[in-house]
C-alpha cells in the first residue's frame, strides 16, 4: 500500500506528484529542487543550491520515518557537469559509507542548477 509523504519543511510539489511515497519499508523521494520551503527563494550559487536540495531530501525522508543513512539510491541532475566535484564534496557531508548507489546526469533544468531524488530502505 502506498502512503503519501508530505511536509511543509520541503517545497510542495509544483505538479501532480507527491513529495514522497512510503511503500512498505521503502521511502521514495521525488526530485527536490533547491527552493526554500518558507518563501520559495532559490540561492544563486551552486554550493548553496546543492545543500538546500539535500536538506529538502532529508526533510521528506524524515517525514516518511527514514534518515539519510537509510538511502540506498540517489539520482543527481546537474546543469553543468563541471560542478560534479563540488557536488561530491557537499554530498559527503550528508551521506556516510557505505555510500548509496548513485547516478549523476548532466541535463537542462528550468531555472535551477541541481536536482536530487532518492530511495531509502528502512530497516525494521
Amino acid at each position: 500500500m502506498k502512503q503519501e509523504i508530505r511536509t511543509e519543511k520541503a517545497p510542495l510539489p509544483a505538479g501532480p506528484y507527491s513529495q514522497g511515497l512510503k511503500v512498505g519499508s521503502r521511502v521514495y523521494v521525488a526530485g527536490q529542487r533547491p527552493a526554500d520551503a518558507r518563501d520559495g527563494a532559490i540561492p544563486e550559487n551552486f554550493a548553496d543550491q546543492a545543500r538546500l536540495v539535500l536538506d529538502n531530501v532529508r526533510h521528506v525522508l524524515e517525514a516518511g520515518g527514514a534518515t539519510m543513512d537509510d538511502v540506498v539510491k540517489v539520482t543527481v541532475y546537474l546543469t553543468d557537469i563541471a560542478n560534479f566535484a563540488a557536488f561530491n564534496e557537499i554530498y559527503k557531508t550528508y551521506f556516510s559509507p557505505p555510500f548509496p548507489t548513485r547516478t549523476t546526469v548532466s541535463c537542462s533544468l528550468r531555472g535551477i542548477l541541481v536536482e536530487v531524488d532518492a530511495v531509502a530502505e528502512m530497516t525494521e
